[in-house]
């Protein structure tokens, strides 16, 4: 009969609180009976970082694929109420922004664009603005995209400049905050809650390929 083997893991360790010596290698000791065989694995727990997170896309919450997620009968699920800071920009609200604001510097609009989708940073004489380009199926589809964003950012009180081009079936939209010379965190809420907007059906299709 084959010797068993089992693998001992410790709990993981910060690199930081170990001391600066020569790693101790455990020698594996063969027994006649088993062989145990003992290995330390030290781990960094913040090795990745935050890299954020986005809102569900339209079409995701339409295929209800949240319900598709199967779990064990008796795990316990508790529903737990995150801190504002926690809560996607989609569902928080504008604050009211002071002219004596210092607009967000182009590192800090970095990280929040990772919070919003097809997006991109412009820098028009040292102001920065958040821009987003739609290409739709016609003119009409245009008119019922900017009916669709006004319905969601009426409440808002901070309304993006939209633009309609009609030969290329494109709507531009352009969001910053005159009153401080730049971006503020009002701009991405409104642009988060942009992305919520439905478009798949205003967008010319995508050809498959067999």
């Amino acid at each position: 009969m084959a010797a068993a083997t089992h693998l001992c893991f410790s709990p993981p360790i910060s690199v930081s609180s170990l001391p600066s010596r020569k790693p101790n290698f455990v020698t594996p000791n063969l027994q006649t009976s088993q062989s145990r065989i003992c290995t330390r694995i030290r781990c960094n727990t913040n090795l990745l970082g935050d890299f954020g997170a986005r809102d569900p896309f339209p079409a995701e919450v339409e295929s209800k694929f949240g319900d598709k997620v199967l779990g064990f009968s008796d795990t316990e699920h508790k529903i737990l109420i995150p801190a504002a800071s926690a809560l996607s920009l989609a569902n928080q609200e504008c604050a009211d922004i002071s002219p004596n604001q210092t607009p967000l510097s182009e590192f800090e609009a970095k990280q929040l664009l990772f919070k919003v989708v097809g997006w991109r940073l412009a820098n028009e004489d040292g102001v920065l603005k958040l821009q987003c380009t739609w290409k739709l199926k016609d003119f009409n589809c245009g008119v019922e995209l900017i009916n669709r964003i006004g319905k969601v950012v009426e409440g808002t009180g901070h309304l993006p400049t939209l633009h309609q081009l009609e030969q290329s079936n494109q709507v531009h939209a352009e969001l910053w905050t005159p009153s401080i010379g730049g971006l503020s965190i009002n701009d991405f809420i409104v642009a988060a809650k942009i992305d919520q907007v439905k478009i798949s059906d205003l967008v010319p299709r995508k050809r498959a390929w067999a």
